[in-house]
C-alpha cells in the first residue's frame, strides 16, 4: 500500500499559485522601487555651491554662481594635482595628475548631491544647496 498522506508543495511544475504569485511580487515591487528612485532623480534641486574635501577634511567651499578655477594639490610635496574647474553654474575636474583620470572624465556637476571622486589623490568634489528650505524645524 502507498502512502497517501505525502505532501507536496506547490512548484511552477504542477501548477501551484505560490511561484506565480512570488513572480507577481517581485515585479510589482521593482517597479515601485525604479519608480521612486526615478522620481528622487528627476525631482533634485540644483545645487548652488560646490566642496572639496582632501583625505576627508575640507579643503574648500565655492559657489557655483562664480567662474573660477582652483588647484587642488595633495601629496607629501604638493606634487599631485587636480584643477577644478566652475563655469555656467557646472563644475568639472579639467585636468588631474592621477594615473586613470576618471575624476577628469567625469560629466559636469550641478546638482544637489552629485559627486566627482579622485581615489588616488583622496579628493571628493560634492555639490550642495545652502538655501534654506521652506519647511519648518519643529512642528508642535
Amino acid at each position: 500500500m502507498m502512502n497517501q498522506d505525502v505532501k507536496t508543495t506547490p512548484t511552477a511544475k504542477n501548477g501551484g499559485r505560490l511561484f506565480r504569485n512570488d513572480v507577481i511580487f517581485i515585479v510589482v515591487l521593482l517597479f515601485v522601487v525604479s519608480a521612486l528612485g526615478l522620481c528622487f532623480y528627476l525631482f533634485r534641486g540644483e545645487g548652488d555651491s560646490v566642496v572639496v574635501t582632501v583625505d576627508g577634511k575640507e579643503f574648500g567651499r565655492y559657489s557655483l554662481t562664480e567662474d573660477i578655477t582652483v588647484e587642488i594639490r595633495t601629496g607629501a610635496q604638493n606634487e599631485e594635482l587636480n584643477l577644478l574647474v566652475i563655469k555656467d553654474g557646472q563644475a568639472y575636474v579639467e585636468t588631474a595628475t592621477c594615473p586613470d583620470g576618471i575624476c577628469a572624465g567625469h560629466k559636469p556637476i550641478s546638482r544637489e548631491g552629485e559627486s566627482i571622486v579622485c581615489l588616488p589623490h583622496k579628493v571628493v568634489i560634492t555639490v550642495y544647496t545652502t538655501e534654506e528650505k521652506d519647511a519648518p524645524d519643529i512642528v508642535v
